[in-house]
């Protein structure tokens, strides 16, 4: 006759081999409770599955948090909605719901610095990782020189496959540093790849008429806003510094 330790070493045995970690950490406990308020099997049987399953969704939400490579985690209720420019506040109830997602849209934030561009960005993207999606956080200068190494690599076909496959690309800081031939070129083409199917973020302190700076190439930048424009949210980030507010904010307190 099989005892209840090597009942509960089968159990534990069971569950690790299945990964059922919340069970495996619990039943004993849980099976006691089940006995005290006469549980079915079948209710009881639920009860752990659905344990182990809120588990296994907490457990997704943080690792595609951590694996979309956030620099700081920014959330949207974090932000101080009067603070932001007035178009961002008009747009922000729509952009939250995530709809653009679904219909493979862009977002392009653009406006001066310290506008709340990048917290936006990393809001919306948090948010979709908390949703199930698939979220990647770069700079445009790093997902620049990550494309020029793949190339150099020979990797690049491996790049483009996984790049492809993420429902949400944000590419923060367009327009801080400008690229040589190369750069611009993989940059059109990876971002290309996406259009129209899978949503891409983009922040820029440069207004459309300058990403020539950038691209160095008036067909190619023209190519590529119209692109990256069509039946994409815009949204005029241009105003007042919000880091300034909190600066001086900051300063008062310290007197």
């Amino acid at each position: 006759m099989i005892t209840k330790k090597q009942i509960k070493e089968h159990i534990e045995g069971y569950c690790k081999e299945l990964r059922l970690p919340a069970i495996r950490q619990s039943f004993e406990d849980d099976a006691k409770e089940a006995n005290l308020k006469n549980y079915a099997y079948e209710e009881f049987l639920c009860y752990l599955l659905q344990k182990e399953t809120d588990l296994r969704r907490e457990n997704g939400k943080k690792n595609r948090i951590r694996l979309a490579g956030f620099p700081s985690k920014k959330c949207l209720e974090d932000l101080v909605i009067e603070d932001l420019p007035e178009d961002a506040r008009k747009k922000l109830k729509l952009l939250s719901s995530l709809e653009f997602l679904k219909t493979g849209q862009n977002v392009i934030l653009a406006g001066n610095t310290g506008t709340g561009k990048s917290h936006i960005a990393t809001g919306l993207g948090i948010k979709a990782c908390l949703e199930g999606y698939k979220v990647l956080f770069t700079t445009v200068p790093l997902l620049v020189n990550q494309l020029k190494e793949s190339r150099s690599a020979k990797v690049l076909r491996a790049f483009e496959g996984k790049f492809e496959r993420y429902d949400l690309v944000i590419a923060d800081e367009l327009g801080y540093i400008s690229f040589d031939k190369e750069g611009s070129e993989l940059l059109f083409t990876h971002l290309s790849l996406r259009a129209g199917r899978k949503s891409t973020i983009i922040t820029t302190n440069l207004s459309f008429e300058r990403w020539e700076e950038i691209f160095k190439d008036p067909v190619m930048t023209a190519a590529m806003i119209d692109r990256l424009t069509h039946k994409s949210y815009i949204v005029n980030m241009n105003g007042n510094s919000y880091r300034l507010k909190e600066t001086k904010m900051w300063l008062e307190e310290q007197e």
